[in-house]
């Protein structure tokens, strides 16, 4: 038993943390137990990029997944929560070309090879970075077995896959509209475009027909394209403009003889019912080109400029061109009219740049086949999402799934597995490094491009366990049990890792999907660099501990749902630990270091060591409950008022008279529950505060303890005893207590002053109740002497009520307070007060004060004298009430 001499006054977050964290990991308790007959839950991390940053997003995402896992340890599950990080290709090239242009140094200067030995370097010295960050949040992963979307397993991996997707026709080259990021200088999929509202204009343009007829009159948000138009079109079902099918137009400022072609995209009703069709730069345009057999005309290079085919505008930004076309268009009288519209517009996820629909040749994966099973497995319940609103999401999407573009114009990745003949245009799908031409024997040129990030983290699952070798690993622990992410990348990631599962595993990836929503400031903005806004969890941490801010984001929080991180409930955090603290230095300052607990007898449980057990049998009952249905906001709170107003505030209140009376005969049973209930309330909160949680297990004294709190074994309601009568009884005493030390505050009365109290109760059982629990009154509310009677009959007028749960008390006045001199304070503030009412008068009815003293201080003497006439008042009720006037 450590003495209290050992145990800081106060708990130490940055000490403990760093000590702890060691302790476990060096005791391998963040491995999984590899006892076969324990039943497996498993979770994969959503895996990091290299080049991150710990953020608040971060610290919630892997605090929910921490929950999970210690809190199945303790439930007696072989626990695998498996860790490790993604490449990232766009970020992280990017980071690393931006590094190289600071010393002078271009990509292509290096070439692949010295580009690829820099970026690995790169990787080493800062891709570990947000691994340690982790640990700072107390992640509890078997680190052992890390993993990194691009180490020798996940890539053998990727190409297995990729050449399986192949084999199977699922998997082609060809030229598709794609969307096209300038600035990132790569294709990106639809999953990765972020759409938002942007200010724009509608150009109307009128287009002159060849036969000199007339004109066509069209709209257009993107007048820089009209360079790239192969057609305009009509619906053939419009009787307007059935005349000039067929015929041709001449394209403004090109002088190009395009066609008018019918098709049945053209709506109607929306704007003159015709459309310009440019299939290089817009993918329904591309749709309708392809339809009509249009020629496809790129005019904007691959960083957005206009290319050198058209001289006069040829190097300009696109927003540039598009200045100079509308001033070209307006001249040559093809401008009729310009209006401001706002429409939404895609933008790359990375880098924000509005993105540039792209005619290109690149690979793709045939999605309608893949994703059937994938949407199947959800509906029928195989795989559930936590809050179930979140299948909408994911139908929406799955259910309109378009082919998915996987290549990548970038150097860092994982580079796809297909190599091309120069001389005969044979290709080759191959997981080997090299390839000779099977045709004519000449050796491959493999692929430039890598595979989108998305495409080996579609396999995380099961790529991270082994396959496609058959492993232990995977045997036992996949698919997995819970995975939790944000709603944010349903569409990115879940969705391509339940493809993934059951097209190479015919299972399942997961079984339950649990979504959390956004960190948000405290205005409820979205954290982001522009706003300045973003909260760095290790300075939040460095202040107040993991603990405290584990509690801020877990508290309060539904799944699905957004949050707004308030220092406040950080404050709270640190302050329950204070509590915790505290009450544990009591509870080992007032074990005996000797006391034999197994002297302890349920018989000699007295009122309130029957009622703290009772409400500690129902929150574990509850709590287990509310972590089960992953409602952990719920079970925190729970557990917290538990420790601070039960706990805390009343039983060890009430224990003191017990412990420091060295003769009383349950003081043995006093010691015993006070570690017994801190404990068992500590492994509680373990998966939640695990650091203050240990130290405070550690120092307890707990009958088969083991060596730690996070390896010990969860509390079970089974085992605690229940006692709802004695908890009934205890409760109403609590609540009369609570009543009359609210009266005592109201009326100013001295802690040191007792009164007596009447009990008025109907039913007898309640008055003897109070009979019973006399000395609670005493030591709690002051009480002096009680009485006890059915009705009000001979209660003195003056008494003072105070309500409680099945009755009513009533306190002689006289014995709170001295009603003369009472009544004499209340004569001389009432004196004071009718001089403070009639000077403010005086000032507010000088005409020369109220016109020329600023507004804001006349309004405030206004108040002032609303106030001392309320004070007035409230002093002649008081009066009223003392004289029974």
């Amino acid at each position: 038993m450590p003495r209290i001499d050992n145990i800081n006054k106060t708990f130490d977050p940055n000490e403990a943390e760093q000590r702890l964290y060691s302790r476990w990991m060096e005791a391998g308790y963040f491995k999984p137990d590899e006892d076969p007959s324990k039943e497996a839950f498993s979770i994969v991390m959503p895996p990091p990029n290299i080049t991150g940053q710990l953020h608040m997003g971060h610290a919630l995402d892997n605090t929910l997944q921490d929950i999970l896992a210690r809190y199945k340890r303790m439930r007696g599950y072989s626990v695998l929560w498996l860790p490790g990080t993604d490449h990232a290709s766009i970020a992280t090239e990017a980071r690393i070309v931006e590094q190289m242009r600071k010393e002078g140094i271009y990509k292509e200067d290096l070439g692949r090879e010295k580009f690829l030995e820099r970026a690995w370097a790169w990787k080493e010295q800062y891709g570990g970075r947000i691994v340690e960050q982790l640990k700072k949040i107390g992640s509890s992963c078997d680190w052992s077995r890390e993993r990194f979307t691009m180490d020798e397993g996940c890539s053998e991996a990727v190409k297995e896959v990729f050449v399986k997707y192949y084999n199977q026709g699922l998997i082609y080259r060809g030229e598709r509209i794609i969307n096209w990021c300038p600035h990132c200088l790569t294709s990106i999929s639809n999953a990765e475009v972020e759409y938002e509202d942007q200010a724009g204009h509608f150009w109307h343009l009128r287009y002159p027909l060849e036969d000199g007829s007339g004109y066509v009159n069209l709209a257009t948000t993107r007048p820089e394209t009209l360079l790239g138009d192969t057609a305009v079109a009509v619906n053939p079902k419009d009787e307007r403009y059935k005349d000039i099918v067929g015929k041709n137009v001449i394209l403004p400022l090109v002088g190009r003889k395009i066609p008018v072609v019918a098709d049945d995209y053209v709506d109607i009703e929306f704007g003159t019912g015709v459309v310009k069709i440019t299939p290089a730069h817009d993918p329904n345009d591309f749709e309708v080109g392809a339809r009509h057999d249009l020629p496809i005309v790129n005019v904007l290079t691959e960083d957005a400029k206009i290319t050198e085919d058209y001289p006069k505008y040829a190097g300009m930004d696109r927003y540039e061109a598009r200045k100079a076309i509308v001033a070209d268009l307006e001249e040559g009288g093809f401008l009729i009219k310009t209006e401001d519209y706002s429409h939404n517009v895609g933008t790359c996820y990375r880098c924000g740049t509005t993105i540039e629909p792209r005619v290109s040749l690149q690979w793709f994966v045939k999605m309608e086949e893949l994703a059937k099973p994938a949407i199947e497995c959800v509906k029928d319940g195989r795989i559930r999402f936590v809050p179930e609103r979140f299948d909408k999401n994911y139908f929406n999407w799955m259910e309109d799934i378009r082919d998915w573009c996987i290549s990548r114009q970038l150097w860092w990745g994982h580079r796809i597995p297909a190599f091309y003949c120069d001389d005969c245009g044979e290709i080759v799908v191959t997981k080997d490094e090299t390839a000779v031409c099977p045709k004519c024997g000449k050796e491959m040129r493999q692929d430039p491009d890598t595979l989108d990030t998305w495409f080996s983290s579609a396999l995380w699952p099961f790529s991270t366990m082994g396959w496609p070798d058959k492993t232990d690993d995977l045997a036992k622990y996949y698919p997995t049990t819970t995975l939790v992410t944000g709603y944010d990348i349903i569409t990115f990631w879940v969705s391509r890792m339940i493809v993934a599962g059951m097209a190479h595993m015919n299972d399942v990836p997961f079984r339950d999907v649990l979504i959390h929503g956004l960190v948000r400031d405290e205005q409820g903005r979205k954290m982001s660099k522009s706003l300045g806004n973003g909260i760095d969890p290790l300075e939040v941490i460095a202040e107040y501990g993991t603990d405290s801010l584990r509690y801020a984001l877990v508290t309060g929080n539904a799944p699905g749902n957004d949050q707004r991180y308030l220092p406040s409930k950080v404050n709270m955090g640190r302050n329950l630990s204070n509590k915790m603290w505290n009450a544990m230095r009591f509870v080992v300052m007032n074990t005996d270091d000797d006391a034999d607990f197994s002297k302890v007898s349920a018989d000699n449980y007295t009122l309130e060591d029957k009622w703290i057990l009772d409400k500690l049998h129902t929150l574990v009952a509850e709590a287990t409950v509310n972590i089960d249905r992953y409602d952990f906001g719920v079970a925190l709170q729970k557990t917290v008022d538990f420790l601070w107003d039960d706990f805390c505030d009343w039983y060890i209140e009430i224990s003191k008279t017990r412990l420091f009376d060295k003769e009383c005969p349950t003081r043995i049973e006093a010691m015993y529950l006070l570690n017994y209930v801190l404990g068992t309330a500590a492994k509680l909160l373990h998966p939640f505060m695990p650091f203050i949680t240990e130290e405070i297990f550690d120092n307890l004294v707990i009958d088969g303890k083991k060596d730690s709190i996070m390896i010990d074994v969860w509390p079970d309601a089974d085992d605690i005893p229940s006692y709802k009568a004695e908890g009934r009884q205890m409760e109403t005493l609590i609540d009369a207590i609570r009543s009359i030390r609210n009266v005592r505050a109201e009326m100013n009365v001295a802690p040191s002053r007792k009164a007596s109290i009447i009990v008025v109760a109907p039913e007898k059982a309640v008055a003897d109740m109070f009979v019973d629990g006399k000395a609670f009154l005493e030591k709690l509310a002051s009480v002096a002497d009680l009485a006890t009677q059915s009705d009000k009959a001979g209660i003195p007028s003056t008494a003072v009520a105070a309500m409680f749960d099945g009755g009513e008390i009533y306190i002689p006045l006289e014995d709170l307070i001295d009603v003369e001199k009472e009544l004499e304070r209340l004569a001389s503030e009432r004196e004071k007060l009718d001089g403070e009412i009639k000077r403010v008068e005086v000032k507010l009815a000088n005409t020369e004060f109220v016109s020329k003293a600023p507004e804001k201080v006349v309004n405030a003497e206004r108040e002032k004298l609303e106030k001392y006439r309320n004070m007035h008042a409230s002093i002649d009720d008081r009066i009223r009430s003392l004289t029974n006037k």
